[in-house]
């Protein structure tokens, strides 16, 4: 059995962006004031200078940007962030992103590996895919080589890390 990925939120990004570009976050613009929006908004545009009349159409973001702020997490989030209180408490990095064409900041983890002491402000990042939280279950049948088969969910976001970082 294969684990399902599926993204935290959907419709918030795409790991096969239309142009080639591989991972890349979704956004709208507004036809009528060419504003951007992430998260996306399928509604109304949320400009207040916009003439109104306009069409919101999903859009790629840019894939780079430049650190804009950065910190650690050194506590256990609340829910809806899945957290095992037996399993030890790993501190994660967020990043505030300030996107290279759109001059928007999204906030977002850091890859695996990327520490506080690894950004500075202004460093060019890229926005790449992750894994937020993992649901495994064990069906108690063998595989072929004799393990556990398992099945469940892979929940897949979006995280920066460092232009030119490992993959």
């Amino acid at each position: 059995m294969a684990r399902t990925r599926t993204p935290v939120v959907s419709g918030w990004f795409t790991e096969d962006a239309p142009d080639g570009g591989g991972f890349r976050l979704l956004g709208t613009r507004c036809s009528a004031c060419t504003a951007v929006f992430f998260p996306r908004e399928d509604a109304y545009c949320r400009n207040p200078h916009c003439p109104g009349g306009g069409e919101l159409a999903e859009v790629p973001l840019s894939p780079r940007g430049r650190v804009w702020s950065y910190t650690d997490g050194r506590y256990r989030p609340p829910a809806p962030y899945v957290s095992d209180p037996a399993a030890p408490w790993k501190p994660y990095t967020l990043v505030a992103v300030e996107l290279e064409a759109e001059g928007m900041v999204v906030l977002g983890q850091a890859a695996p590996g990327v520490g506080v002491a690894d950004l500075a402000v202004g460093m060019e990042v890229e926005v790449v895919g992750g894994v937020l939280n993992e649901d495994a279950r064990t069906d108690g049948t063998s595989g072929t080589d004799g393990s556990d088969r398992t099945d469940g969910t892979v929940w897949t976001t979006w995280q920066f890390r460092p232009v030119g970082g490992a993959e």
